[in-house]
């Protein structure tokens, strides 16, 4: 009998019911929290734009939603509710984190984490003496090094987001994958980046 893997193994992880999909994020597969996106970003949506009242915002709810979905898969617990209950009150709760710090992110660059190329990742002024060079010249390459440390779904994803600039829509169709798996590839790999590169500090980290 196939397990939740050889499902996904044949291209077809829509068979599997919500519960699969999260079992299968557990065991560390993509495709399962691209295919739960695909289900049920809409429903999540629907409530992020309730609560947050801008699109844009509503946006990053549903990403970080699923983010921490596909982070916190092991935690699901479906004697609490369903998978779909599940998400939502992880999108209630990243809204109301939004709306929260709402003062705070207005002081911030407008700039999301999708949106912004791995090299904005750390700040770079313009370098007015050699020293200044070198230091920018070494954040370039700990940004290189930090690509290199991610897994090659996630930095294939960001390299032709920011380096060829492709929309998410049509780098869903030149890889053939689900525009939600490729939407999460890309949050992840840049949470990743943020990560690798906060020894930067924080006022070099976006």
């Amino acid at each position: 009998m196939s397990d939740v893997s050889d499902v996904l193994d044949s291209d077809s992880p829509a068979r599997l019911d919500d519960a699969g999909l999260v079992a299968a994020m557990r065991r560390g597969d993509e495709r399962a929290v691209g295919a739960l996106y695909d289900r049920h970003s809409a429903m999540v949506m629907g409530l992020a734009l309730s609560i947050v009242r801008d699109r844009t915002d509503a946006e990053t709810v549903v990403l970080d939603a699923f983010t921490q979905a596909w982070r916190d898969a092991a935690r699901y617990d479906a004697a609490r509710g369903s998978v779909a209950s599940w998400l939502l009150v992880l999108a209630r709760s990243r809204a109301l984190d939004l709306l929260r710090s709402a003062g705070r992110r207005a002081r911030l660059a407008p700039v999301s984490v999708d949106d912004a190329p791995p090299t904005a990742l750390v700040a770079e002024d313009a370098p007015s003496d050699p020293s200044r060079a070198v230091e920018a010249h070494e954040r370039q390459v700990e940004v290189a090094a930090a690509m290199g440390e991610l897994p090659d779904a996630q930095r294939t994803v960001i390299e032709l987001a920011f380096f060829e600039g492709l929309s998410h829509s049509e780098i869903a169709e030149r890889l053939a994958e689900p525009l939600g798996t490729v939407k999460t590839r890309i949050r992840l790999g840049m949470t990743k980046l943020r990560q690798l590169l906060r020894h930067f500090g924080e006022g070099a980290v976006l």
